[in-house]
């Protein structure tokens, strides 16, 4: 196998000749709605390059279309790419959540079909996996899939799928069992998102962008091959799927490396440094504090990913450890775009001026999407429970329905006496 220096340089070399340097103020990781004709257009085309540069899934195996390698080389290939236009929309959600879920549990014949689509550039995957009823309760979804012969039948509806108007793919939870707890009544399918019968709106937020997804399966007919894993066993497959995305959003995953979405973080824009000087307060006490503070926070994050994710490629990590590093990147994320607000002061919400001069209102935004960096991925106080029942050992929350069929289960819904039917 490739030595780790001898591949930093090959890959160096690469890069510098075939990745375009970010624009001024530019960030990889927000490719969303500004990018449909055709959809995510641009990042499609970095991700071929990739593959056909032999870059693409170096830590996936060569027969599903990746480079063999180690966690390793993938980590120091996106080391290397710091500072490029990287398709930040492949990493996450296509190949490091679905691409790593697909590889553990899909069946030889799916992980040879879509791997390396995926990898190629040529298909983009999203989650359906929260419904309007029941919140961050994953297990308590109502979407449900029908035996029909040798293929299911799905009906129900889904929401906050991200980007998913630009994907060919969604992996689906569906119930398929009711008579038995919430969690062992679950099955997860692959669904093509241009099925008869599956209508998907798109959600304007009040920003005036349209990322999220909401989807409705009125008796979509998916084949018997759709299941990954084993049916009633997508709890487990749901499980490490979330897992996956615990890695990736906090920058441990050993099949993406530390690659992180960006969203509306204007502060990563201008340095807050320049910020300040900019502000004319560059010699401000107060000022100081905040720039480091800042980059104690980062400094920080940097170090506990690199810990965590050598601890991943080295076997030694438990699944769980990734809710650290997403608690960590959440709590820290939404303090630095607090201190790029308060540096950046009015001019965070100015959009522009009469001449013409860059405004800081990307910083704005930023402090704005704060409390959804602490959603995406899992909530905060989700990962302070996995972290404390499964790495502390601590007692597990209380759970009143625990052992009850999922037909018997009190519905969360408006008439708190309803039960769920199926």
């Amino acid at each position: 196998m490739e030595p780790l220096d001898a591949f930093r340089q090959r890959a160096a070399a690469w890069i510098a000749d075939n990745l375009p340097m970010m624009a001024s103020g530019g960030s990889p990781g927000n490719p969303m709605a500004s990018d449909e004709d055709p959809p995510f257009a641009r990042q499609r085309s970095l991700q071929r390059q990739l593959w056909d540069g032999g870059f693409a899934g170096l830590a996936f195996p060569v027969k599903y279309g990746g480079g063999g390698l180690t966690p390793d080389h993938q980590r120091v290939f996106v080391e290397e790419a710091q500072g490029r236009e990287y398709p930040v929309r492949f990493t996450m959600p296509t190949i490091g959540i679905i691409g790593a879920t697909l590889f553990e549990f899909g069946s030889e014949e799916q992980k040879r079909r879509y791997l390396p689509e995926m990898l190629r550039g040529d298909a983009l995957w999203v989650q359906f996996l929260s419904e309007p009823t029941c919140g961050s309760d994953l297990a308590g979804a109502r979407t449900r899939a029908t035996r029909d012969g040798e293929g299911w039948v799905l009906n129900g509806s889904k929401v906050w799928s991200s980007a998913a108007y630009g994907c060919q793919y969604g992996l689906c939870l569906a119930r398929t069992n009711w008579d038995v707890p919430k969690h062992r009544g679950l099955t997860m399918f692959v669904v093509p998102t241009d099925s008869p019968r599956l209508q998907m709106r798109r959600i304007k937020q009040v920003d005036g962008s349209m990322e999220f997804c909401e989807e409705f399966f009125d008796d979509v007919v998916l084949p018997g091959n759709a299941v990954v894993g084993d049916v009633e066993h997508g709890w487990t497959v749901a499980s490490r799927l979330l897992g996956n995305e615990r890695d990736s959003v906090g920058g441990s995953s050993p099949w993406i490396g530390p690659v992180v979405i960006e969203r509306g973080a204007g502060y990563r824009a201008r340095s807050l440094v320049e910020e300040a000087v900019a502000a004319g307060r560059a010699s401000d006490p107060r000022v100081r504090t905040l720039v480091a503070t800042a980059h104690v926070l980062s400094a920080v994050n940097q170090q506990l990913v690199r810990r965590v994710a050598e601890r991943v490629a080295a076997g030694m990590a438990q699944g769980p450890e990734g809710a650290i590093l997403k608690l960590a990147r959440a709590v820290s994320e939404a303090s630095l775009a607090t201190i790029a607000l308060e540096l950046a002061g009015t001019d965070a919400v100015v959009a522009s001026r009469p001449d013409n001069e860059p405004t800081s209102v990307g910083m704005g935004v930023g402090y704005l999407m704060r409390q959804a960096r602490s959603l995406a991925g899992g909530s905060n106080e989700m990962q302070r429970n996995l972290i404390a029942e499964r790495l502390l050992g601590m007692p597990r929350e209380l759970a009143p329905d625990a052992g009850a069929p999922f037909s018997q289960v009190r519905a969360r819904a408006l008439d708190p006496t309803a039960r769920i039917r199926s």
